[in-house]
């Protein structure tokens, strides 16, 4: 055996795992592990400007490929709590992440030591292992049991909490001795399947709702085949947004109140059988229940047991990996297709793609200021198939899901249920970071860049280049357009005259200079139709400086998006397509 201080053997550990990507900032009580990483070597390490940001970056990192876990480190009391929301932006999604504090000595936890705060306690509710390691023998073992969980079951974060007596200790550890704990995953019996599939080819309209879990589960390309076995058509959740591809035949549209297709709305109306697999049935995706489930039967399958009949309880209920439920369902379905058994969904898959070709929202718009709608459109051309979308909360992110064209997992990549202001930046870091070969587009309204705009200096520093767009109102604009049903306007301009600034024509807030002064490019856009120059000049400017870029447009400030109460009544504010070029980019050309 060797003797090594903790932080040796946890940063070996780290190695032998595979999580080699730490986002943070160091400090007194962390910085004996910030030298364990130095002498190791095997961690990169991207210096935030803000533990928020970091944890966010971490967040990026972590969904931006299978099989990924990102790091967070900071020292002790604020760093930890400022890991707090980008903790619970993880825990909310099922992300696997890895937060990692220093600590005050153990003997002065109770003394009201300087940083010191019991951010075991604090992180508990958002995590699914939150320690205090107050034993160095403790350590490997805690950094096991901590890999374990982030991957066992439904995925989560965990933060280990070290206190700067127990990093410096030494202690016997062999790393070539250490092994992973073998990872938990239910998987669901051909019997269930069998009943599951029962139902599936009993209905005469099924659809399959497909969930994040799918994407966690690495298992998109078992999704389509078992749609294309079958002839089902598929819902994505926003979650499970790229499962399937947007010009696929078989995928359907997304459902919802804000982030839903006009034409997946009413073909989840029109159906009478629904499978989710890896969904957790979300309020802002069903709307009201009665609504939702009138006339209709359901199967639930979920990695996690306690999901399933938490928002309403399905016929049938199922806890599996969405990746073994598919693998088990797709040989049930190869073998009723070998015995002719299956039904034929061909008149209704048409059905779904009839929906698809004439239900669309218009995007062409010329208007100056400019209306978000015709942002999306001109994305549309400039973004190739490849592209990976980041984005977070707001009018930009609603508008965003009803338009844009995802044609992969993980290339929506959105904090889905937390929706923290502020986490598309550092997230787009994060993700450029775990797939740095591939085009990385983030979108923010002009509230969500303004938290944690500082990171844009990361990219600068480390060169992690990535198009940021911009879509500025000078407003809140959700919390305003959601002040409607009060019948008030309050707290939500961001608009002001600035003086160093009289460019910005009152809008507020000059984002090119505050960008340029981090170390990036910045275009502003007035005009529409100078849209497709300014995404080929950032594309450019990017290439060049290897920096992030931001595009920012300048939209006219109030823009109500389309959203409602419940599926069925979703308010349209603005004017409908009713030719092809209303929707130039629509995955498929109008049919009036």
């Amino acid at each position: 055996m060797t003797k090594m201080r903790t932080v040796d053997a946890a940063v070996a550990i780290l190695v032998k795992e595979g999580a080699i990507e730490a986002f943070g900032l160091p400090g007194a009580a962390i910085n004996p592990f910030y030298s364990a990483m130095r002498k190791n070597g095997g961690v990169r390490h991207t210096l935030a400007r803000h533990v928020e940001g970091a944890s966010h970056m971490a967040d990026g990192y972590s969904r931006a490929k299978d099989g990924n876990i990102g790091i967070c480190i900071g020292t002790s009391g604020p760093a930890g709590t400022d890991m707090i929301t980008g903790l619970y932006a993880a825990w909310a999604d099922s992300i696997p992440m890895l937060c990692i504090t220093g600590q005050a000595p153990v003997a002065k936890l109770h003394k009201e030591d300087f940083q010191a705060v019991d951010i075991q306690t604090i992180a508990a509710p958002v995590t699914k292992m939150s320690m205090t390691v107050m034993e160095p023998g403790q350590v490997p073992g805690a950094f096991q049991k901590a890999f374990q969980l982030m991957r066992s079951g439904r995925p989560g974060p965990v933060l280990l909490d070290l206190p700067i007596d127990v990093q410096m200790a030494e202690i016997e550890f062999d790393i070539d001795t250490y092994e992973p704990i073998v990872v938990q995953k239910p998987t669901a019996s051909r019997k269930q399947l069998e009943k599951a599939l029962d139902m599936l080819t009993a209905a005469e309209r099924p659809l399959i709702v497909a969930g994040g879990g799918i994407i966690n589960a690495g298992a998109s390309a078992e999704l389509v085949e078992l749609a294309e076995l079958l002839n089902v058509p598929v819902i994505p959740t926003l979650m499970g947004w790229g499962a399937i591809a947007d010009d696929h035949p078989l995928m359907a549209g997304m459902v919802g109140l804000q982030t839903s297709h006009r034409y997946g709305n009413e073909t989840m109306l029109a159906s009478d059988f629904v499978i989710g697999i890896g969904n957790r049935w979300a309020n802002r995706h069903t709307g009201g229940l009665d609504t939702y489930t009138a006339g209709r039967k359901f199967v639930h399958i979920d990695i996690e047991p306690t999901q399933i009949g938490r928002v309403f309880s399905p016929d049938l209920g199922i806890a599996s990996d969405a990746g073994a439920a598919l693998t088990g369902l797709i040989e049930l379905a190869k073998e009723r297709k070998a015995a002719g058994s299956l039904p034929d969904y061909s008149a209704w898959a048409a059905a779904c793609q009839d929906r698809k070709a004439s239900l669309h929202r218009k995007t062409h718009f010329e208007n100056i200021p400019i209306k978000p709608q015709r942002v999306y459109e001109e994305m549309n051309k400039a973004f190739g198939r490849d592209t990976t979308y980041v984005s977070t909360i707001g009018l930009s992110q609603i508008a965003g899901a009803q338009m844009l064209h995802v044609f992969g997992p993980r290339k929506w990549i959105n904090a889905g249920q937390a929706g923290p202001l502020g986490w598309t930046g550092p997230a787009a870091l994060g993700v450029v970071r775990g797939k740095p070969d591939e085009t990385v587009v983030a979108l923010s309204g002009d509230y969500d860049f303004q938290f944690m705009i500082e990171e844009l200096a990361v990219g600068a520093q480390f060169n992690i280049p990535y198009i940021h767009v911009v879509v500025n109102n000078s407003y809140l604009g959700l919390i305003r357009q959601s002040q409607r049903g009060f019948k008030m306007e309050q707290n939500v301009s961001l608009a002001f005259e600035n003086i160093n600034s009289p460019e910005t024509n009152g809008y507020g807030v000059d984002h090119l200079k505050v960008a340029e002064g981090l170390g990036c490019k910045a275009v502003r856009v007035l005009d529409p139709a100078d849209l497709p120059s300014a995404f080929d000049k950032a594309k450019a400017l990017m290439g060049e400086f290897q920096v992030p870029v931001v595009v920012e447009v300048i939209l006219e400030k109030i823009t109500n998006i389309s959203m409602g109460v419940e599926i069925n009544a979703v308010n349209e504010f603005e004017e409908l397509a009713e030719t092809a070029a209303d929707a130039p980019t629509a995955i498929l050309a109008l049919q009036a």
